[in-house]
This record gives structure tokens, C-alpha cells and sequence, in this order.
């Protein structure tokens, strides 16, 4: 990290061009600006929000359909072609056709990133429903287990490294998809920030919203999904 800040504050000083690329410490000083005026924590969590009504709602839905598509071959077989479509439709027409069809609110705005990540969430979640160990599942019946000891004791802890790569993975696209939201149709948050400066051609501001919020999402990453992942795949180590 130490070396790309040093990259960074070489390139600017023969650049000559602050109004281009601005140095580190410009960026610094106006990160600072704005986290005392109260504006970039403000529009930290909103983003933030965002961020996380969406997780909920793509992971919820996304691990239930891509459980049951890898434990139901029938139902595989029918969803299998919506998913590969889901999968390679563009976040932008998504975005768009959201904003049209439920107009600029929040309520397009979220469902709009949930669309983008449930077919991620799914085809994660069913790859890991399709690698059910069948001898702890014939064991659980043996113990005349009933469903939710079952689904307590033996699915989810066979799924819960599937869920976390999931998660880890999909946190990393939603914020990114998030400011692209924020960018085309919403009146706060990093990505609405990002383009009133674009419009002003400020790319010191530019970059100070963006790098708080990669530092944010960075943390989260290595604070909170990192070690979930690393805790859900202990027993493939013991």
C-alpha cells in the first residue's frame, strides 16, 4: 500500500496538473475537510445503508433458490437457462429498467443491486447444495432427526463456507453497483457525491469519496468477512 501512495505522489509531482492528479496529501486534506464538515460521513452511510438492505435481500433470496435448485433436479433444470440469462445481463440495464419501471426511489434503487447479485448468490449456493455429503444426510435419518435439527445440524454446516464465499464475494459487487445507482438517479450517498464533482471536473473530491469508501468496504473485508469465512471452513481443517 505504502509503495502505490509513494507511485501515486511520484506520478503527480511530474504531472505537474493538481487539478488532474491531485498528491495523497491534497486527497488527505479533503477527506479531512469533509469528514469535519459532517458531509462524507453522511454520505458514507447512506451508501452504507444501501449496501446492506441489498446484501439481505440478494443473499436471502439468492441462497433459498440456489439451495433448492441444487437439491431439486427438476427445479434445476427449469431455472437453469433464467439463471444463465440473470448471470450475463448488464447491471446497467437493470439499473435503467428499474428506474423506469418503479421510478427514481429507493425501492428501485436497492432492487436494482439485489437483481445484479441474486444470480451470483444462486449459482454459489447450488454448487454447494449439489455437494451435500449423502452419508451425514442418511445418518440424520437414521437418528430420525426431525427437518429443522437437520437443517440446523448437518445442511447449514456443510453450506455455511458456500454462504460465507457468497457473501465475500457479492459484498465486493453490490457497493460497486451501489454507486452506480447513487451515480444515475439518486440525491445523496458516495455515488451521487462522485458525480456532482465529476460534473465540476474536481477530481480531488473525485478521489476522496472514493478512496473513503474503498478504505470502508477494505475494513469490512478484512474485519468481518474474511474471518466469518475462515471460522465456517475450520472443520474442513480439523
Amino acid at each position: 500500500m505504502s509503495i502505490l501512495i509513494l507511485l501515486w505522489w511520484g506520478i503527480s509531482i511530474l504531472a505537474a496538473r493538481p487539478d488532474l492528479l491531485p498528491s495523497p496529501l491534497d486527497v488527505a486534506r479533503i477527506i479531512w475537510k469533509e469528514a469535519l464538515s459532517g458531509s462524507l460521513l453522511h454520505h458514507l452511510g447512506i451508501t452504507l445503508l444501501r449496501v446492506l438492505a441489498a446484501f439481505v435481500l440478494s443473499m436471502g433470496i439468492g441462497a433459498a433458490l440456489g439451495i433448492l435448485m441444487g437439491m431439486r433436479r427438476s427445479v434445476d433444470r427449469w431455472g437453469d437457462p433464467w439463471l444463465v440469462v440473470a448471470l450475463n445481463l448488464p447491471a446497467l440495464v437493470t439499473i435503467v429498467l428499474c428506474y423506469i419501471w418503479i421510478g427514481l426511489t429507493e425501492v428501485a434503487a436497492i432492487a436494482a443491486v439485489a437483481i445484479n447479485k441474486i444470480p451470483l448468490v444462486m449459482t454459489v449456493m447450488r454448487e454447494g447444495a449439489r455437494t451435500l455429503d449423502r452419508e451425514l444426510n442418511a445418518m440424520a435419518q437414521v437418528f430420525e432427526f426431525s427437518n429443522a435439527k437437520r437443517l440446523r445440524h448437518v445442511i447449514l454446516p456443510q453450506l455455511e463456507p458456500h454462504f460465507a464465499a457468497a457473501a465475500r464475494t457479492g459484498v465486493a459487487l453490490i457497493w460497486k453497483i451501489v454507486l452506480v445507482v447513487e451515480f444515475l438517479g439518486r440525491s445523496n450517498g458516495v455515488g451521487f457525491q462522485i458525480h456532482l464533482y465529476f460534473q465540476n471536473f474536481d477530481v480531488g473530491y473525485v478521489l476522496a469519496y472514493s478512496l473513503s469508501f474503498v478504505a470502508v468496504m477494505i475494513v469490512i473485508e478484512l474485519c468481518v468477512l474474511q474471518p466469518w469465512q475462515n471460522h465456517a471452513a475450520r472443520w474442513r481443517r480439523a
